[in-house]
Parts: structure tokens; C-alpha cells; sequence
């Protein structure tokens, strides 16, 4: 696969009349951010623009905030424009029920950072060496000649602090990329004080409950180590999905341990596994060979059946 260009995929959406930007499942910053400046951009440009994500979980309240979420339509409303763009999904799979969508339209064009996305449109603008979504799309707008005002900003913003881990793993690309999103205007404080440091009381309790079931398995990985964690479907069902998924940035920072997996029972017997490693571990052959995907240092697949036996396949390719 030879990714495309920005100046390719913005050729190709200069002079669209209407255009579709899905995002994937179980929706992050990443992808609505992306998604919603994308939008904005050729909403501004004249073109009808509709944005959607497959209605599985509730968006989080925070990416509903954002500058742009006019755009945003149920996907029972989603029309389906001739030009289709998929945002920051690793594979056609991460598009859900909208995969139709994508695969019905005339020209497709994905943007993407991870690894594991070996390209699935006509145009695919892929660059894992890219820290999220949300700077390819940024490319894409300078080729475009869009101004970068503080409603784009923003919604770039959201995706790069929060794929980033707050610049904790960041490239020094990104810092530049971030004050430049702040000069335009970003309110860093407020934005990143709402999309990952804001909880609600219960959470701490699901957090003291979950983390006292965790347990290290020192030998694996070559003796560097696994942290694991479970959250069963009756703690997850009484919680929002991205409360559940900021599990994994508790579990990652155990000293003991190279790789952190969280186990998430999204219904009776069926599993979302969140996987992250530190320095040497590349999850994605990891995440591949159980059917997922995503970066060298953060992965996922799912998985079904019994939590033991979950967890007892992941140990065995470890």
C-alpha cells in the first residue's frame, strides 16, 4: 500500500459538492475532532457536509462540546454522499453498521494513522508516523488553503492532546502543532481539563474496585512483564464506555510491568481488550493475531467467551 498525499486527498475534496466523513466505532477525540474539522473546512468551502459515527454507545459529552457538532447526524439520517471520507478508522470493520455507507459511495478517501490500516479507499492518506488523525487532517486543510480559525483549532486540538496522552508520548512535531492550534485561539486549560481530567464521582469507586482485582504476571513478555486488569459487564454497564476505557492509562503506569491490557465485558461474554506497552513490545503482531490492531504501543481486538479464558489466550501469544 502507497499512502496518498495531503495535496492528493485535498485535491480531491477541493471542489466536492457534498461529501460524508464517517468515524469509527466507540468514538474518540480523535475521530470526531478530525471528523468535525474536516467538516467545518469544506462546510466553509461550500459543500453540504454531514459527519456520523455508528450509534453503538453514546457520544462522549465532552466531543458533543465541540465547535462543529451541527455537522453531526444520526446514522439513521446519514445520506451518503457520492464522496466518503473515513477518519482516523484502522480498518473498514472500525466503520460498523456505516460500512455500507463507505463501500456505496462513488470516491472514497481514508485518513488514518495506524499502523495495522494496510489502506481500504481509493485515496488513503496513511502515516503512522503521524501521533493522530487529527495532524493529517491538519495537512490536508493547509493544502486546501482553509484558514486554521479557533473552531478547527479546536476540534484538531481535542484529537492531538488526547491521542498524545496529555504530550506525554509525544513527537516534537506535535508541540508545534499544538502551538500553533493555540495561537489560533485554543483554550488549552479548559479543553484539556474536559476531555481527560473530568470524571464523575462513581468513577473513583469502579476504578478502587477493578484496580484491586489487578494482577502482574511478572514472566511474561520475556520476563518484563503484564499488568491486567478486568471490568465485567456489570461495573461496565454502569458506566459510559470512554469511563471504562481510561482504565488503561491507570493500569499502564505500573513500574513492574512493559505491557497493561484491560479486559472491558462490553456484553455477557464479550470483550474489548485495551493494550499498551512502555519501550520495547510492538502490540500490533499482538493485537493482529487475536484480530485487531492499532499502533506499535497501543492496540486492541475483541474477543468472546469466559473472562478466564479471555485473558489465558492473551497470556499464550504473549
Amino acid at each position: 500500500m502507497t499512502s496518498a498525499t495531503s495535496t492528493a486527498v485535498a485535491a480531491e475534496l477541493a471542489d466536492v459538492s457534498a461529501v460524508t466523513i464517517l468515524c469509527h466505532v466507540r468514538p474518540d477525540a480523535d475521530t470526531i475532532g478530525s471528523g468535525l474539522a474536516l467538516g467545518l473546512a469544506l462546510d466553509r468551502l461550500g459543500a453540504q457536509v454531514e459527519v456520523a459515527f455508528p450509534d453503538t454507545v453514546a457520544l462522549p459529552s465532552p466531543l458533543g462540546e465541540l465547535p462543529g457538532a451541527k455537522l453531526l447526524v444520526h446514522e439513521r439520517d446519514v445520506v451518503g454522499h457520492p464522496v466518503v471520507v473515513s477518519v482516523d478508522a484502522a480498518s473498514l470493520s472500525r466503520l460498523d453498521s456505516l460500512t455500507t455507507v463507505f463501500v456505496a459511495a462513488r470516491r472514497t478517501v481514508t485518513i488514518d494513522h495506524h499502523a495495522s490500516n494496510l489502506g481500504f479507499g481509493d485515496l488513503d492518506l496513511i502515516d503512522p508516523a503521524a501521533d493522530c488523525t487529527a495532524v493529517l487532517v491538519l495537512s490536508v486543510l493547509d493544502d486546501l488553503g482553509v484558514a486554521i480559525d479557533e473552531e478547527i483549532a479546536t476540534c484538531l486540538y481535542a484529537g492531538l492532546v488526547t491521542d498524545t496522552g496529555s504530550f506525554r508520548w509525544a513527537r516534537p512535531e506535535s508541540f508545534r502543532v499544538a502551538a500553533r492550534l493555540i495561537d489560533a485561539g485554543v483554550d488549552a486549560r479548559a479543553w484539556s481539563r474536559s476531555l481527560l481530567d473530568s470524571h464523575p464521582f462513581r468513577w473513583f469507586r469502579m476504578v478502587a474496585d477493578v484496580l484491586g482485582g489487578a494482577e502482574l504476571v511478572a514472566e511474561a513478555c520475556d520476563g518484563g512483564g503484564l499488568v491486567y486488569a478486568v471490568v465485567d459487564h456489570q461495573v461496565l454497564s454502569g458506566m459510559s464506555w470512554e469511563e471504562g476505557e481510561s482504565v488503561i492509562d491507570i493500569v499502564r503506569t505500573a513500574n513492574e510491568a512493559e505491557v497493561a491490557a484491560v479486559f472491558k465485558e462490553t456484553a455477557p461474554q464479550t470483550w474489548s481488550v485495551s493494550l499498551r506497552s512502555k519501550r520495547t513490545v510492538d502490540l500490533v503482531p499482538i493485537a493482529a493475531a487475536h484480530g485487531g490492531g492499532g499502533h506499535r504501543h497501543a492496540s486492541g481486538y475483541n474477543d468472546s467467551g469466559p473472562a478466564d479464558e479471555v485473558v489465558a489466550r492473551l497470556l499464550g501469544s504473549l
